[in-house]
């Protein structure tokens, strides 16, 4: 079985990752994804699946009969990602990415940086579709 972790956020860069799950599931027979969406802050208490990235993809993974599960938690994102992926034992991490500065990344922190930089499993880096 081959596990992924995809951290979902916004629905543009979902798209990007959901497309790349695919692929990967493409090639296996007994694949299991599980959307994570890590809160920052939520002090109404919403749920995951009230998430439209994670809403949005679950449907397009089952539709496909994708083994997913949505998993949810609350904290920083990146250290949430880093110990979701190890709790799950899941075989790569799937994170969406955005063109920053470098002033920017140095001043808000990238969450891929940190992400990238950490993981002990590999990283796919999917960014956001353009519009055409």
């Amino acid at each position: 079985m081959f596990k992924l972790l995809a951290a979902l956020d916004e629905v543009d860069q979902m798209h990007a990752q959901m497309d790349a799950v695919e692929d990967i599931a493409a090639l296996s027979d007994d694949v299991t994804v599980y959307l994570l969406h890590v809160f920052t802050d939520n002090p109404s208490g919403a749920s995951v699946h009230q998430v439209e990235a994670v809403r949005e993809a679950m449907e397009r993974l089952e539709s496909l009969d994708i083994n997913v599960q949505a998993v949810e938690t609350s904290g920083d994102p990146a250290t949430q990602i880093l110990e979701q992926a190890e709790d799950l034992d899941v075989e790569q991490i799937c994170i969406g990415g955005r063109k920053r500065s470098p002033t920017g990344k140095a001043l808000f922190g990238s969450v891929t940086q940190d992400v990238v930089l950490s993981a002990d499993r590999p990283v796919l880096v999917c960014g956001a579709q353009s519009q055409n």
